[in-house]
């Protein structure tokens, strides 16, 4: 595996159009726990993997969408309905939440998956090399990385405590929890622990890390979370807490740092996979794919202020130094 560090400040590259032959149009299910407005760019590299396979929404394949809107307790009726509509193929992201309401609802459809945690533990899949079954997909790990975040936010700020914040709701908070707690023993570094599930918990446990004085900020890996991206970058900027997220998106939009894999080249490896399931091959048959590059995502801007903040009380801040 491969760690890179991308300094934020650059536009997106559009992606080039390119030409496929006409093919009878099919019909696929899109099932997410997130929204459409902060989906753009997922759905777009859906889009593109579908293409790789000459799948092309609007001319030869029509998709069904479902979102969850971050309730999770919705997914499951989400599901049942795409079933009903007897789709080709059923490609879910968001997280684990998804995935398992797709295996729940059907046997027999194909469905490509996106997880952050191992699908195997999960119970999704037999194995990642020769699944099974019919599902398949990408596991993103990026659940799997709180330890490696915690331990990032200790070298860089070497705060005196640190705060979690993890959703009760999400699949996996349990794992989450005991990786953090687990890591925070090894280096021996004071954590606080808050659950938030609504947007009404996040106000609160920002209220209750600023009274503890909290020195740095872990955002557990979660789609809830990664739905509300502003209002955390924000609402720790108001609160002068250094944060670590799992999605470069946190980082674009403000936030100091995040640690993770990519979900655009999670959900191309989607689209690719759809295709070629809609071509005939079988989806136990297809490896679950895992990425091999993780990013260190700074944001200068955030990160000089953070420089300032840490010198006034006296903490060790070289490492925010640009090379």
């Amino acid at each position: 595996r491969r760690d890179f560090i991308t300094l934020v400040g650059g536009g997106v590259a559009a992606w080039p159009r390119v030409a496929h032959t006409q093919q009878p149009t099919r019909m696929i299910g899109f099932l997410s726990s997130r929204s459409p407005s902060e989906s753009t760019h997922i759905v777009a590299a859906f889009h593109q993997g579908l293409r790789a396979a000459d799948y092309i929404e609007g001319q030869n394949l029509t998709v069904q969408y479902r979102w969850a809107e971050g309730h999770y307790d919705r997914l499951t009726a989400l599901a049942v309905d795409l079933v009903n509509q007897q789709p080709a193929v059923i490609a879910t992201t968001g997280g684990q939440a998804s995935a398992l309401a797709a295996k729940a609802a059907t046997s027999t459809i194909p469905v490509v998956f996106t997880t952050g945690e191992d699908p195997v533990k999960l119970g999704i899949v037999a194995s990642l090399n020769l699944p099974g079954g019919n599902l398949t997909g990408v596991n993103v790990l990026l659940s799997e990385l709180e330890s490696k975040r915690l331990g990032l936010l200790h070298e860089l700020i070497q705060p005196p405590l640190i705060g979690v914040l993890l959703n009760p709701s999400y699949p996996g908070s349990d794992i989450q929890l005991k990786d953090v707690q687990g890591a925070a023993h090894t280096l021996g570094q004071q954590i606080h622990v808050i659950n938030a599930s609504s947007e009404e918990d996040i106000h609160a446990a920002f209220t209750t890390f600023a009274q503890l004085r909290t020195g740095a900020l872990l955002v557990g890996a979660d789609p809830f979370f990664a739905g509300r991206s502003k209002l955390l970058v924000t609402l720790a900027a108001q609160h002068a807490i250094p944060a670590i997220y799992e999605l470069r998106e946190f980082a674009m939009a403000g936030g100091l740092m995040s640690y993770g894999s990519s979900l655009p080249d999670a959900l191309r490896v989607v689209g690719v996979y759809v295709g070629r399931i809609l071509k005939g091959e079988k989806p136990g048959d297809l490896p679950v794919q895992q990425p091999t590059k993780f990013d260190l995502v700074i944001n200068l801007k955030t990160a000089n202020e953070t420089r300032r903040y840490c010198v006034s009380l006296g903490h060790k801040t070289n490492r925010f130094r640009p090379a």
